[in-house]
C-alpha cells in the first residue's frame, strides 16, 4: 500500500484540460482596446442594478438573505407567473448550476452526453464527479445537433444530456420541430440540461425556449445568466428553472447564505429594467446584421448566429490572426478550446466596436 499523498488522490481529478475564461485587456499605454472576446454586454450594466448594488453594498458587513427566495420571486414576476417560485433556483453563474446539477444527479461510472464545439465546463465539470464524457459532435460544416446521433448514444448509465440553445461558440440553435421530436423519444429518466443563456437575442421564427417543455413536464433543466443580457458578469449571478419535481430536489444541496446581496439586489434591480434589456437586444441584433453583411462583403466565411457573437473561420492561422487583431486594438478569441479547432469568437460590440473591427479586418 503506497504511503503518498498522491495514492488518495480521485484518478479522474488528476490534472487534465480546465475551463479558462476570456482574458481582460492588457494594459493599453493610451491605445483604445475594443474587448470582442467574453461575449460581455455592449452596454454595460443596467442602471438600476448599479443604483441596487451601490445601495446594498452600504450592509456588506451583515450576512445575505439565508435564501434565495426574494430573487426567486422577481423571476416569478419576469416570467409573467407561467412558473411558480418553487421552480428556480439561483446560484453564482450559470457555471455554478451546472456545477449543482452534476452534483445532484451524477456518480462516478454515470455517463453525460454533450456535442462539441460547446461550453467546455459541461465537459470539466463532469470529470469531476467521475462521470463517463460521451462527445456527441455537432454535424458539420452546419454545426446543427446530431439529434439521431445522440438518441443512439443513449445507454442506460446516461444521466444527464447537455444541450445549448443558442450554442457557445457556433451561434446555431436548435429549432422547435427537432426538440419537440427529441423529447418524444427521449427516455424519462434522464435529465436535459438546456443552456439558453443566449436566449433573449434569438430572433429566428423556430426558436423555442426551454419554457414550453418545462410546463409540459419534461425533464428538462433550463439555465440562465445575468452576465449577458442583464450585463452582470462581474456579479457572478445565475438561475434555473425545471419542474418543481426536479427544482425541490436539487435544492437540497443549496447552501445557505449562498449568494453575496450585492448580487441579490443588483439582480432584481436588473430584472425590473426592462428598457435596459430592450436596447441591449437592439443593440446586438443590429449589430448581428452589420458584421454578417461585412464579414459576407469581405469574404470572411462566417456562421449565421442567434447570440451576441459570431464563430468565423478567419483568413489567417487562428492565433496569428487574433494577434494581428491584438495589435490594432481588437480583442477576440480562438476557440480551439471549446472543441473548434482553427476558428475564432468575435463579440458583437457597440457599433463603434463593430466598426473598429471591420476597419481592422480591411487593413
Amino acid at each position: 500500500m503506497s504511503n503518498t499523498i498522491e495514492s488518495i488522490f480521485k484518478s479522474h481529478l488528476k490534472p487534465k484540460k480546465v475551463y479558462q475564461g476570456g482574458k481582460n485587456p492588457p494594459a493599453s499605454h493610451g491605445k483604445k482596446i475594443y474587448k470582442l472576446s467574453s461575449n460581455e454586454n455592449p452596454l454595460g450594466q443596467s442602471p438600476k442594478a448599479t443604483e441596487a448594488l451601490l445601495k446594498a453594498a452600504k450592509n456588506i458587513a451583515v450576512y445575505p438573505d439565508q435564501t434565495d427566495i426574494r430573487l426567486r420571486e422577481a423571476l416569478v414576476k419576469d416570467f409573467d407567473g407561467q412558473l411558480n417560485v418553487d421552480q428556480f433556483i439561483c446560484g453564482n453563474s450559470g457555471s455554478e448550476i451546472i456545477d449543482m446539477l452534476l452534483r445532484a444527479f451524477i456518480n462516478e461510472g454515470d455517463e453525460v452526453i454533450y456535442s462539441n464545439p460547446c461550453f467546455l465546463p459541461y465537459a470539466v465539470f463532469s470529470r469531476w464527479y467521475g462521470a463517463k464524457q460521451v462527445d456527441i459532435p455537432l454535424l458539420y460544416p452546419s454545426y446543427d445537433l446530431d439529434i439521431e446521433g445522440i438518441l443512439n448514444g443513449i445507454t442506460e448509465k446516461t444521466k444527464i444530456i447537455f444541450l445549448t440553445s443558442p450554442n457557445n461558440p457556433t451561434g446555431t440553435y436548435i429549432p422547435k420541430s427537432v426538440l419537440d421530436d427529441f423529447f418524444n423519444r427521449i427516455p424519462k429518466n434522464i435529465v436535459v440540461v438546456f443552456d439558453e443563456v443566449y436566449r433573449h437575442f434569438a430572433d429566428a421564427k423556430d426558436y423555442i425556449s426551454g419554457l414550453p417543455y418545462v410546463k409540459a413536464g419534461h425533464n428538462i433543466v433550463a439555465i440562465n445568466s445575468f452576465s449577458k443580457t442583464y450585463g452582470l458578469a462581474g456579479q457572478r449571478i445565475g438561475y434555473c428553472y425545471a419542474t418543481a419535481t426536479i427544482a425541490n430536489y436539487i435544492r437540497q444541496i443549496h447552501k445557505p447564505f449562498l449568494l453575496p446581496i450585492t448580487s441579490i439586489e443588483a439582480a432584481i434591480g436588473a430584472l425590473n429594467d426592462t428598457s435596459f434589456v430592450t436596447k441591449t437586444v437592439k443593440t446586438v441584433q443590429e449589430g448581428r446584421n452589420y458584421l454578417a453583411n461585412e464579414f459576407a462583403k469581405l469574404g470572411i466565411k462566417y456562421w449565421p448566429s442567434q447570440g451576441n457573437f459570431f464563430i468565423v473561420d478567419p483568413p489567417l492561422p487562428e492565433f496569428e490572426f487574433t494577434d494581428m487583431l491584438m495589435e490594432k486594438g481588437i480583442m477576440v478569441r480562438p476557440v480551439s478550446q471549446f472543441g473548434a479547432p482553427g476558428k475564432v469568437r468575435i463579440t458583437i460590440g457597440t457599433q463603434e466596436a463593430n466598426e473598429a473591427l471591420i476597419k481592422a479586418l480591411k487593413k
